[in-house]
């Protein structure tokens, strides 16, 4: 009974820490939501237009880009107003289509289409797939100028034969094979993937860096004059051992529900979901009571697990996918316990998984938690027990 008071109370500690209202509640889903916004799936880049008259060849290409796949239209009244939507990125890529196209076209005289993109993301993909919008288009126009040039055919008459001709002219035929697996499944929501890296970041943050209030415990002697009374060390360890696993699993349950509920995150397996959550719950626990054993100032024993937390996400996995790590630093970051929990999570949710797929990863972040537990249970005894 005593190790789940002293375990509540921590975790009500926690809860009523007003910085925490931020830090764990608001700041990982808007992460969440801000890595989703700007790199998950589902967006499509756009391209804005400008046409200078209603000519009837730049109403074509127009057309012909509007119905084209891979990207988004938007149509604009002034160059400048585009270039300017260019130059702040809401748009990727701008097509100025000049005035008196077909005209320029009948004289065998050469049609430039300026384009504009920006130095970086979609421009050279949006100029290859505008580029071909815009071929199309002028096929026609160019059999029709051929014409013209070998005969006294008007160009009008010229391009009405190119174009009831084009559907009976062979198109070249592409086969694309893809070889090896995708590193991201199509069905991988917008979300997923930003959801389980930030679970995993501040499960392990918050337990942490939350040693420290195991040293402030201490600093005020509350683990002494609870020594004083009919408890033992083992009620004791015990207690803030459950403390600091407590706080972490509430605040994995909170994003892994809400993300959830608000974003639609596929989690996977619930039972292997939930089954990564409680083992990694207690290698944050362990971790934070090793600190919180080790240090003596909680003001520095904060900062540092802040910076450590950090560094060991970073490593693991939590801010770059593993998928993109070299062979060697794949290998180098399964010495953090993150890299082991993304790996369950990739299995639940890329490849279908269920807890039986992920009993390996499962068993290593056991091992972690057990050291962990073990070492700072055993300092932690030493420093209350220790005399003076």
């Amino acid at each position: 009974m005593k190790v789940l008071t002293i375990t509540w109370v921590n975790v009500r500690r926690m809860l009523r820490e007003r910085s925490n209202i931020f830090f764990v509640f608001i700041f990982p889903i808007a992460l969440i939501l801000l890595i989703g916004v700007q790199f998950g799936g589902g967006i499509e880049p756009s391209v804005g237009l400008t046409l200078a008259d209603d000519d009837d060849l730049a109403v074509s290409i127009a057309a012909e880009l509007r119905q084209a796949e891979g990207f988004e239209t938007e149509d604009f009244d002034d160059e400048g107003e585009l270039r300017t939507a260019v130059e702040r990125g809401s748009v990727q890529a701008g097509v100025f289509l000049p005035p008196n196209m077909a005209a320029t076209a009948a004289t065998g005289e050469p049609i430039s289409i300026e384009y504009v993109g920006r130095s970086d993301g979609f421009s050279a993909q949006l100029q290859s797939v505008v580029r071909s919008a815009i071929a199309s288009v002028m096929k026609p126009v160019g059999a029709a100028q051929f014409a013209v040039d070998q005969s006294e055919t008007p160009f009008s008459e010229a391009l009405v034969v190119a174009r009831d001709l084009e559907p009976s002219v062979g198109a070249v035929e592409v086969e694309v094979d893809t070889t090896g697996e995708a590193l991201f499944p199509a069905s991988l929501g917008q979300f997923d993937l930003g959801a389980a890296q930030q679970l995993v970041l501040f499960v392990f943050l918050t337990a942490f860096a939350g040693g420290s209030a195991l040293i402030l415990t201490r600093q005020l002697g509350i683990s002494q004059r609870m020594l004083s009374t009919p408890t033992s060390t083992w009620t004791i360890v015990t207690g803030e051992a459950g403390g600091r696993f407590g706080v972490a699993l509430t605040q994995g349950l909170y994003i892994m529900s809400l993300t959830l509920v608000i974003f639609g995150v596929n989690w996977g397996d619930p039972i292997g979901a939930v089954a990564i959550l409680l083992v990694f719950s207690a290698v944050g626990a362990g971790a934070g009571m090793l600190m919180g054993s080790v240090f003596s100032n909680d003001q520095q024993a904060g900062g540092i697990g802040v910076v450590l937390s950090l560094g060991l996400a970073a490593l693991g996995g939590c801010m770059l996918p593993l998928e993109l790590f070299s062979p060697t630093m794949q290998a180098v970051a399964h010495v953090t316990p993150h890299a082991w929990a993304l790996d369950g999570f990739a299995e639940l949710v890329r490849r279908g998984g269920t807890v039986a797929d992920i009993l390996a990863e499962l068993a290593v972040l056991a091992a972690f938690a057990v050291a962990l537990l073990l070492a700072a249970s055993w300092r932690l005894r030493v420093v209350l027990t220790r005399p003076g």
